[in-house]
């Protein structure tokens, strides 16, 4: 049998046996037998005929529009030109919103933006500003003007390009010169991004000139030798990127050697086909380069290319993604022991998750990533931004109790206000931000290679294509969705057509109806599909698609067994009540942040979101089957058209829940870890509302299950010692904190850095001390120690920012320690059997005789040849190990209580 994720299309007339749906592995869900009925009528003819499919067909090829070319694979589905596809509805209003917002006017905000000593206009590639700002902010930008049929905006757009055109070198290069220090290669990077910006030009003008720069560049790209070949970290990651514009140009040009280049490009790229493993752990690198792979299988025809893309979509989602909203924790870069929902994303790598999956729903035709795109754009985009779309925040969280301009780390790993609105801040965010509904919209639609539409996602729209044997066809959809479960296509061909209509199956949609001019041709759909509809179509033939949207409930049985609330695509929060707090946002920006220095500071405030009600419940589950604990409430249609704000949900959710008095906020000002589900709760039931993930900025999305059967577990609470005392050391490294052998914060592992760390670096074979003062004689028992070693490897370790070595550190476990307490004015050693520990990965515990005393002592001897260091030390009054699931020894990945 071949491949499983390249197989050619696979056709089940409706009247075939029944179909299973086998569930994404790495998704919370259920096997579900279903079957397909045809409606025996006036349909029943040669003019139309309806079938299933798991595949598109490949073995023909669009002759309308332009697709791969050989030797390159054909692809799954093509992509239409830019403006085919144009937005209505909610749709309509969000880019309005957009072009109202910063995206449309960030030239008013962004230093990046002006064109005073800005190396993109400069015609020697010199200035002061010029790197990826400009081509982030017009991916989106020149999508928005063509959307929006905005001439203003499109000036603006078009004088970019023209600047861009004009940068063209003798030796093919463009643009801003930039070149490492180091070892005199070239950042590409900045160019890479202009080039889509080009691609994009290109679609709307068919501009020569673009072809005629693109190719010089690809010429002077060729010329570089491997060892200065996007070297450094963003190109070297994302060189992907890069690899599809090559591709992109071969189609247009048919330049052999611009296959040469591709290979090239991918040879020098990071490895993104690692068998468990990551070149990078960035969270925008990973949700831009991780189907890398995929992209080269166009070329390769290795289907272990393309099975690389899947399994990295696997690993991320399997140890950082086990919540809703279709992203993963990586709030700079993920970190083994941070996968709770309260860690976060970045909003760049929401847009970049989006555009990846839209390039593999095209290369593969697999409707996992079309599901996972509605996932994405649906709950997690549009809580980056205020409802306004006039600021965003950096990091976006599934459970997020504030977001404010507090520094959190290191409950993040980002070190500054990362969760305020701020319009002037998150340099990449602000700009990048701008692609994502545009793009959206542009994938809503795609072509077949049979000559046919697909409706890809779903969304309010109108799209105007060439099927068929050259027929022009104009498909209106009208829909609420994804807040109603009815989509309705009115066809018009310019003469009567004969094509097929693709209708994309979402993976949790049960009890599917289509009905052609009011006909019901298929229902029971298989889930995860599509069907095609084979028609000959005239003006006036309506198409009516109809997914039911029953509540789920997704038990997330390996992290803690939390469950969330979900209906059709979209999931459902706890609404929290907030309030509003405007903040100056010159002093609450992060430190790169640059702006105009002539910007409204009163036009565009920064605000914070401060909770005004509680958010620690867990939901009360106890009805059978566990969704009849849940009611559907719908509200009237918002006027604003914009429904992805919390007083303008036109769907919310009642259900109970108790209060889990022990959930609070820790040491780092974040809502407390996730503990172990069901939980004990005392309190009493309360009514609770849940909006739509994506219009809750504040918000509690992975629940615990709370009930008062005492049989259940009681949370701990998050109290940071067992007793109280003040640290002192001997010694302390300038790099690290006194304070952080008591600061309550558990290491995931022995090598930490993500956490702060008391280590006596560079020292090493002295004997030092650290030492716990109390403000009263304490009656104490037992201590427990986590040492520091940079030598241990816990899976992939957190290691600071920018995947720095671990193996560049000289912390290590010390060459023994012993524990004295103060007795008057001397220092004795405690009576005990046991070991002093030295274990990593793990607190090591030491019982003894009991003392009562006013002080404890830790005498340390360090190795000859390396320092030693504490992460954690607790001390307590019984033999009793502090309760930490930080115990490494485990594997687990997660390593939070």
């Amino acid at each position: 049998m071949g491949d499983p994720l390249i197989k050619q299309s696979v056709a089940r007339p409706l009247s075939a046996a029944p179909a299973i749906f086998v569930p994404r592995s790495w998704w919370p869900t259920v096997i579900i037998t279903v079957s397909l009925v045809v409606v025996v009528g006036p349909l029943a003819s040669g003019e139309t005929s309806i079938s299933a499919l798991t595949r598109p067909p490949t073995d023909v090829r669009n002759s309308h529009y332009l697709s791969n070319r050989p030797p390159l694979q054909p692809a799954a589905f093509v992509k239409l030109p830019i403006g085919s596809v144009k937005p209505r509805g909610w749709l309509l209003e969000t880019l309005r919103r957009q072009r109202a917002g910063l995206a449309g006017r960030l030239q008013e905000v962004s230093a990046w933006l002006q064109e005073d000593g800005n190396a993109w206009v400069d015609p020697q590639g010199r200035g002061k500003w010029g790197w990826e700002e400009v081509p982030y902010w017009l991916r989106g930008s020149i999508l928005l003007a063509q959307l929006l049929d905005d001439g203003d905006l499109n000036a603006e757009t078009v004088g970019w390009i023209e600047a861009v055109l004009a940068s063209k070198r003798p030796n093919g290069d463009f643009g801003p010169r930039r070149i490492f220090g180091d070892d005199d290669s070239p950042d590409l990077w900045a160019n890479i991004l202009m080039l889509s910006c080009l691609q994009s030009y290109y679609e709307c003008t068919a501009d020569p000139r673009v072809l005629e720069l693109m190719l010089g560049y690809c010429r002077y790209v060729a010329t570089i030798p491997d060892e200065k070949m996007l070297t450094h970290f963003w190109q070297y990651y994302r060189g992907g990127d890069l690899l599809e514009v090559v591709y992109w140009l071969f189609n247009h040009t048919e330049e052999e050697w611009l296959l040469g280049l591709a290979e090239k490009v991918h040879r020098n790229t990071a490895n993104w086909r690692l068998n468990g493993d990551l070149p990078s752990w960035h969270g925008v690198n990973i949700a831009q380069a991780f189907g890398e792979p995929a992209t080269y299988y166009l070329q390769s025809g290795d289907s272990s290319d393309l099975r690389a893309a899947y399994d990295n979509f696997r690993l991320v989602r399997k140890s950082y993604g086990r919540f809703p909203g279709g992203m993963f924790a990586a709030d700079e870069n993920a970190r083994v022991g941070y996968r709770d929902p309260r860690q976060a994303i970045e909003t760049c790598a929401v847009v970049e998750q989006i555009r990846s999956d839209q390039q593999l729903l095209v290369i593969t035709g697999d409707p996992l990533w079309a599901d996972h795109v509605e996932d994405v754009a649906f709950n997690t985009f549009p809580a980056t931004l205020a409802p306004d779309y006039r600021s965003l925040r950096y990091l976006t969280s599934p459970n997020l109790v504030v977001s404010d301009s507090r520094d959190y780390s290191p409950g993040i790993e980002n070190v500054g206000p990362m969760f305020n609105f701020n319009p002037l801040s998150h340099r990449c965010c602000q700009h990048n931000h701008t692609q994502g509904w545009p793009r959206f919209i542009e994938y809503l639609w795609l072509a077949t290679n049979d000559h046919g539409l697909l409706a890809a996602c779903y969304g309010p729209s109108v799209v105007e294509a060439v099927v068929g044997d050259g027929v022009a066809v104009r498909v209106v959809e009208t829909t609420r969705y994804p807040f109603e479960e009815q989509v309705v296509f009115d066809i018009t061909p310019d003469s009567p057509a004969k094509f097929p209509l693709y209708l994309r199956i979402p993976a949790w949609s049960k009890r599917t109806e289509v009905t052609l001019n009011d006909v019901v041709v298929a229902e029971n759909i298989a889930q995860g599909g599509y069907v095609r509809i084979e028609h000959r179509w005239k003006h006036g033939d309506t198409v009516t698609l109809r997914m039911p949207m029953d509540v789920r409930v997704h038990r997330w049985r390996d992290n803690h067994n939390s469950i969330s609330v979900s209906r059709g695509p979209i999931t459902y929060a706890l609404r929290i009540g907030s309030t509003k707090v405007v903040v100056d946002p010159t002093d609450t920006a992060a430190v790169d942040s640059q702006w105009r220095p002539v910007v409204d500071l009163e036009a565009w405030p920064a605000f914070e979101l401060h909770p005004t009600t509680p958010w620690n419940y867990g939901l009360v589950l106890e009805e059978l089957p566990v969704e009849d604990n849940f009611r559907v409430e719908h509200r009237e249609w918002p006027r604003s058209n914009y429904p992805f704000a919390p007083d303008s949900s036109p769907v919310a959710i009642r259900c109970e829940g108790k209060r889990i008095p022990e959930w609070t906020v820790d040491l780092t000002g974040m809502c407390g870890r996730l503990q172990q589900s069901p939980a004990y709760s005392e309190a009493p039931t309360e009514p609770l509302t849940l909006l739509p993930m994506g219009a809750a900025p504040l918000r509690i999305s992975v629940f615990p299950e709370a009930g008062d059967d005492r049989g259940l577990r009681r949370w701990r609470g998050v109290a940071s010692t067992d007793l109280s005392y003040t640290p002192a050391a001997s010694y302390c490294s300038a790099d690290d904190r006194l304070s952080a052998m008591a600061d309550g914060l558990l290491p995931c592992a022995s090598s930490d850095q993500a956490i702060p760390r008391l280590t006596f670096l560079p020292r090493t074979g002295t004997t030092e001390w650290l030492q716990a003062d109390f403000d009263q004689p304490r009656d104490l028992r037992s201590v427990s120690v986590y040492w520091c070693d940079d030598s241990s490897r816990y899976d992939h370790a957190p290691t600071g920012p920018f995947d720095k070595a671990i193996n560049e550190a000289d912390c290590r476990v010390p060459a023994s320690w012993r524990l004295l307490y103060r007795d008057g004015q001397d220092w004795k050693p405690v009576q005990t059997d046991g070991p002093y520990g030295t274990d990593v990965n793990r607190f090591n515990v030491t019982s003894f005789a009991p003392v009562v005393t006013t002080a404890l002592r830790i005498e340390v001897q360090l190795a000859p040849e390396a320092s030693a260091g504490v992460l954690e030390w607790r001390i307590g009054g019984s033999t009793r190990e502090p309760p930490a699931a930080a115990q490494a020894s485990d594997n687990s990945r997660d390593a939070s209580p």
